[in-house]
C-alpha cells in the first residue's frame, strides 16, 4: 500500500469541521442562529463563532447541539476521511473538553443501516461528566482506572476490561472514582437517525479535511 492510499486526519480539524457541519445542519433544518440559540440555550455570539470555526467547543455544547438538531455527534464533528487505511493520531486530534471528560473523536464507521462513532475518552481524576441524553446507544470499555456510571438512576462501577452499554437518550453520567479513567467510547446510531449531508457543496468542503 502506498502512502497516498493512507488517509490521515490532520491536526486541528475538529473545530473547522464542526463549523462547516453546524452551519449546514442548521440550514437544512431551516433554523436561524437566533432560533437555534433559543432552543439550545447557547448564545448567538457563541454559535456564530462556532460556525466560523473560531469558537472553542465543549462537550456540553456539542451534545446540546446534537440533541436539539436531532443528529448524531459525528454529523457535527466528523471530517469523513476516506481511503483503504485511515490513521487517526490521537495526539493530533482536537480535544472536546467537558466538566469532567476529555473526548477525542477518532472515527465514524457506516455499516449497512448502522453508524458507529469511536472516541478516546478520559475522565479526569475526581470529576464527573453529566449528560441529559442524546441520539443513539452508548458503549464504554474501561482501559484503566475505576469508572462510576449512572444511567437513569441505576449505578454501576467498572474496572479495566469492563463494559457498559445503554440507551444514550437516558440521562447519564461518568465519574472517575480513583484517579483518572481512560476508556473507549462507542456511540451507535441507526442510519435513519442521521441527517444526510450529501449536496455537492458540502462534499467539496469536506474533501480537503
Amino acid at each position: 500500500m502506498s502512502v497516498s492510499e493512507v488517509s490521515e486526519v490532520p491536526e486541528g480539524s475538529v473545530r473547522e469541521v464542526l463549523g462547516a457541519n453546524l452551519k449546514r445542519v442548521r440550514t437544512q433544518r431551516g433554523l436561524s442562529i437566533s432560533e437555534l440559540a433559543r432552543r439550545s440555550k447557547i448564545g448567538k455570539a457563541t454559535l456564530s463563532q462556532l460556525e466560523s470555526g473560531t469558537g472553542n467547543p465543549t462537550i456540553e455544547t456539542v451534545f446540546s447541539l446534537s440533541r436539539v438538531l436531532e443528529v448524531p455527534i459525528s454529523d457535527l464533528v466528523d471530517g469523513r476521511p476516506t481511503g483503504p487505511l485511515t490513521v487517526v493520531r490521537g495526539a493530533e486530534v482536537d480535544v472536546l473538553r467537558g466538566e469532567g471528560v476529555d473526548l477525542r473523536p477518532l472515527r465514524r464507521i457506516e455499516a449497512g443501516e448502522s453508524v458507529f462513532e469511536i472516541y478516546d475518552q478520559q475522565v479526569r481524576a475526581g470529576c464527573r461528566q453529566d449528560s441529559l441524553g442524546h441520539v443513539g446507544s452508548e458503549h464504554t470499555v474501561v482501559q484503566s482506572g475505576r469508572l462510576g456510571v449512572r444511567v437513569d438512576g441505576h449505578e454501576v462501577e467498572l474496572g479495566p476490561g469492563d463494559y457498559v452499554g445503554f440507551d444514550a437518550a437516558l440521562p447519564h453520567s461518568y465519574t472517575a472514582l480513583d484517579g483518572p479513567v481512560h476508556s473507549v467510547l462507542l456511540l451507535h446510531h441507526r442510519t435513519e437517525q442521521r441527517l444526510h449531508l450529501t449536496d455537492p457543496e458540502f462534499a467539496a468542503t469536506q474533501g480537503s479535511v
